[in-house]
């Protein structure tokens, strides 16, 4: 008898034939266990084998055998329920199905964009360049934007929404509120987690939790390797893999465009040897990477400029320029120049 029977439902069916026992399992979807409970006897057995073969492979399938030739013998005789069965598994050790989707079940979908083609909602974009080079700069003045709606170079007018700013290299009194407001945000639309008890970190639950509650559409992360966690390390794909997979499952689920800041890493020889810092998992795992690097051809006035290295969802477009001021951040429009120009400093 299976263990605490009483305890689950059953639905019973008698005289059961094929067309039943089909329809049954098709009306009743949750049903995983069958218990075949025909008499104990050579007929009784062809029963069984033959319902065996109409029962879909994802269900299990036992056999109650009942003590006595038939249930009434059992009945007659006064045999104790828990005795009445011995049971017999026929089919509890087949592999599992791999839970699958047709394609033709996928709805599909038209990529949105928070700023065309450079960060998409939904998805992972990441910002590198030097230090000092104005990769926070930048992202203060997207999430600027996101908050009042009024200048990012070539992006369509959008209503403001709510954005959350995390950031454990600078202080959020000194300097980025600061700078946020030389950008022009409005401040009661921009957030941030209090880490003050715990620190906060991609895997941590508090992300998904903050975005659906505050209806925030941008989130940023400043640097990366401050929110990677505990015993993380960045150059390993192993442990680098699962996290962003969790960090993009969360942007895909909330619609929520999220935006880390990272550093570049330099290998021995020139400044074209510059890549992403960590494993290369990272750069694979986000949709969109933008560098961000300073025209050091440009004496007389402080240009910055921002190249799409990746672009895996939409077409590339022009590097954009930007200076920095007494006054903040100031747009100069697009840029021509090459990644390459642009990091060995031969612009």
């Amino acid at each position: 008898v299976p263990e605490e029977w009483e305890k689950h439902s059953y639905i019973s069916l008698g005289g059961l034939s094929e067309k039943a026992m089909k329809r049954m399992y098709t009306e009743y979807p949750h049903i995983h266990s069958i218990y075949l409970c025909m008499d104990n006897d050579e007929p009784g057995n062809e029963r069984c084998r033959q319902f065996v073969s109409l029962i879909p492979e994802e269900l299990s399938v036992y056999r109650l055998e009942p003590v006595k030739k038939d249930w009434n013998e059992c009945l007659v005789a006064e045999v104790p329920v828990e005795n009445m069965a011995k049971q017999m598994c026929w089919r509890d050790d087949r592999e599992k199905p791999v839970p699958v989707m047709k394609m033709s079940e996928v709805e599909e979908t038209v990529v949105q964009w928070l700023w065309y083609p450079f960060i998409p909602f939904g998805k992972v974009t990441l910002i590198q360049g030097n230090p000092g080079k104005g990769k926070t700069w930048l992202a203060m003045a997207i999430a600027a934007y996101c908050t009042n709606g009024k200048e990012l170079p070539n992006a369509l007018p959008i209503e403001p929404f709510n954005v959350l700013y995390q950031t454990a290299e600078d202080g959020i009194a000194d300097t980025i509120k600061p700078r946020l407001a030389k950008c022009g945000a409005d401040m009661t639309r921009v957030r941030f987690i209090n880490e003050d008890e715990k620190q906060l970190s991609m895997t941590d639950d508090r992300i998904e939790k903050a975005i659906r509650q505050n209806n925030v559409r941008l989130m940023i992360m400043d640097p990366i390797q401050a929110y990677l966690g505990a015993n993380v390390d960045m150059n390993r794909a192993n442990e680098i893999r699962p996290l962003f997979r969790h960090l993009s499952t969360i942007a895909e689920r909330t619609g929520c465009a999220i935006v880390l800041i990272g550093h570049l890493n330099k290998s021995s020889g020139s400044q074209s040897d510059y890549r992403s810092l960590g494993s290369i998992d990272i750069a694979a795992a986000v949709r969109s990477i933008l560098f961000v690097e300073k025209v050091e051809k440009e004496k007389e006035q402080d240009i910055r400029v921002v190249y799409q290295q990746k672009d895996s969802l939409a077409k590339k477009e022009n590097p954009v320029a930007f200076s920095l001021g007494e006054e903040g951040l100031t747009w100069l429009g697009e840029y021509d120049i090459s990644i390459e120009d642009l990091l060995m400093g031969k612009a």
